[in-house]
């Protein structure tokens, strides 16, 4: 097991992580959160070669991804960066990369009756207004879990705030903050049931958030 205490906060900068091998030649990762080695609750970044594939294969419990560099893609279609993809329970594909491509990757982690299959290209949506100078892109949404973009303009500053449920951020572009410390591109954070901070930004920055969804310990 790797990161499974729920009740603990927890930083990784990913940009410091090793590449490591999968059962792919052309397919390494980064595990940040792990269950079992080759099963269960997984989180990691993917990074595939060129003419990277794997076999066709099934998600017992889902698979959700945000395409951060490259193209992904599978028999359904291509995926350029900024992609939100979810693949429901049970899902079958069979997922390459012609030029190669790198990926944040959550396996096994829907809650029973979430069957929605969703992709959605970032690049081509709306951002919305949020609190303050904020705009939030809804990504999806389930139950008490929510999961979206956030932009914050340089020099924002919110509110100190309650995480019910908890907080996970993936800091895809400039730097995040909080009373902690920074953040910088690529790092992964997840903050535990009823956690508190005061985040802000000195830079543009752009945080994928998924709240609502960790253990209520």
């Amino acid at each position: 097991m790797l990161n499974m205490q729920f009740q603990q906060r927890l930083v990784i900068e990913s940009q410091k992580q090793d590449w490591q091998a999968s059962p792919s030649p052309l397919v390494h990762r980064k595990p940040l959160e792990r269950e079992a080695k080759e099963s269960g609750h997984t989180t990691s970044l993917v990074k595939y070669q060129a003419r990277a594939s794997f076999a066709q294969h099934p998600h017992p419990q889902g698979e959700e991804i945000f395409v951060l560099e490259g193209v992904f893609s599978d028999e359904h279609g291509d995926y350029p960066a900024g992609s939100y993809l979810r693949h429901p329970a049970n899902s079958v594909h069979t997922p390459h990369s012609e030029n190669g491509c790198t990926l944040f990757v959550k396996l096994n982690q829907f809650q029973q009756g979430d069957n929605a299959k969703v992709n959605i290209n970032t690049q081509e949506q709306t951002w919305l207004a949020g609190i303050g100078g904020l705009e939030v892109m809804p990504l999806h949404k389930f139950g008490g879990e929510h999961t979206a973009l956030v932009k914050w303009p340089a020099g924002e500053r919110f509110q100190p705030h309650r995480h019910f449920g908890g907080e996970e951020i993936l800091v895809l572009e400039g730097e995040f903050r909080d009373e902690h410390g920074a953040y910088p591109k690529h790092t992964w954070l997840r903050s535990p049931h009823m956690s508190e901070h005061n985040p802000y930004v000195e830079e543009e920055t752009i945080i994928l958030v998924k709240t609502g969804h960790l253990p209520l310990i």
